[in-house]
């Protein structure tokens, strides 16, 4: 997963000063709408406590804020989490907790739900991250569900049940599913139907659920986005309990703006959310972050046109690559989400093996200069499927 970073750095393609560069498409990195964050800002001066027109607000700003983060910041995440669900469900701004991006909520909701050697189920193929990010400094656990591509690499009731019961032979504590919904890397979404299933299978175990929601506004193309908290308000408290739903979110990925490091845990258990705001204070948002964003994320016509035309230029970025492949007989998992596609080289392989797989993956970076990620650091069971982005380049 790194090395292929390592591979870019080393020698990055540049049009006219490096053309025989590697090509970045490994970096989950949504730049397609960054020109609509500019025109906003430079219309908006007043938003930033930098500029004339907003430094009369510096010092408010540049003073010590409470650790809950500023309240119209909380009121407008809210509202965005809102709106890239389409509207369908709302959230209290007063469950948001800050965190330093989508990595430091997910350490801490870990933190917070559990004890050292306890295990998290986790479908597979997963986030390569995820490994560091869940599990080197909170001790806990990842046990991988495997999914494969008969079904689409879909997760399965049965799929968790026999994870689950596998851990309790061995003695393990399991506390919950982890899921990223739309998921990385496949850029699929879970259907109600699938969501539903999960969250029975959670509450029947009194083990919690969290699910990181951080692409959830880049679906451009039906079926739409279905986010936990709709399902919550469909299940009745025999089949779900929410006091063990919980969601992660950023504005890294539906916004573009992972430098400005915005994370969010949202609880519907109060328990949590107290635990969790009293850990926020080791991984808060700049208070200059939070009055810029506070402003951009309540201008209503901004953000409704933003999202619109991000899912449309995520659409149409979709389709130029896909069925550019298609054209050459390279075929990629159907998915409508995300920053990237699922992309199936299995027969290019010598062999139907991982070790063929990274041979095929030395070849694409050294010798195309491509860096796409390999699907064995994703966790995936069979050789052959990479991770291609496609938002992160003009």
């Amino acid at each position: 997963y790194f090395d292929g970073w390592k591979a870019y750095d080393r020698d990055p393609f540049h049009p006219s000063q490096n053309p025989n560069g590697v090509i970045q498409m490994g970096l989950a990195e949504n730049q397609l709408s960054s020109d609509l964050i500019e025109d906003w800002v430079r219309s908006n001066p007043e938003a930033s406590i930098c500029t004339l027109e907003g430094v009369g607000k510096f010092k408010d700003v540049a003073n010590f804020q409470d650790y809950h983060g500023l309240l119209e910041f909380r009121h407008a995440v809210a509202k965005f989490m809102s709106r890239g669900r389409g509207g369908k469900v709302t959230f209290d701004p007063h469950r948001v907790v800050m965190s330093a991006g989508a990595t430091g909520a997910n350490e801490l909701i870990v933190f917070c739900l559990a004890n050292p050697g306890d295990a998290f189920l986790l479908p597979s193929p997963y986030y390569p991250a995820n490994d560091r990010d869940l599990q080197w400094r909170t001790g806990a656990q990842i046990i991988p569900v495997h999914c494969n591509s008969s079904n689409g690499f879909k997760i399965t009731r049965e799929a968790l049940e026999r994870s689950y019961a596998q851990a309790q032979e061995s003695n393990i504590n399991v506390k919950g599913v982890l899921l990223t919904n739309p998921s990385n890397p496949l850029g699929t979404i879970l259907d109600r139907d699938t969501l539903k299933s999960i969250v029975s299978f959670v509450t029947d175990n009194n083990i919690h659920l969290v699910i990181d929601e951080i692409y959830a506004a880049t679906v451009f193309v039906a079926p739409e986005f279905v986010s936990v908290s709709e399902i919550l308000q469909e299940m009745d408290d025999t089949t779900c309990n929410p006091d063990l739903i919980h969601i992660v979110y950023s504005l890294s990925k539906d916004l573009g703006m992972p430098g400005f490091r915005v994370g969010i845990v949202y609880s519907f258990n109060d328990d949590v959310v107290s635990c969790a705001r009293k850990m926020s204070s080791f991984g808060l948002v700049s208070t200059q972050t939070q009055h810029l964003l506070a402003a951009m994320l309540s201008d209503d016509v901004f953000v409704e046109r933003f999202l619109a035309e991000t899912r449309r230029r995520l659409g149409r970025r979709h389709g130029v690559f896909t069925k550019g492949l298609e054209e050459l007989g390279i075929g990629c998992l159907k998915s409508n989400a995300g920053l990237y596609f699922w992309m199936d080289l299995r027969k290019l392989l010598e062999e139907e093996t991982f070790e063929a797989e990274m041979v095929l993956w030395k070849v694409i970076i050294n010798e195309v200069k491509l860096n796409v990620l390999l699907g064995s650091s994703f966790h995936c069971v069979g050789p052959g499927w990479f991770r291609v982005c496609f938002a992160n380049m003009d």
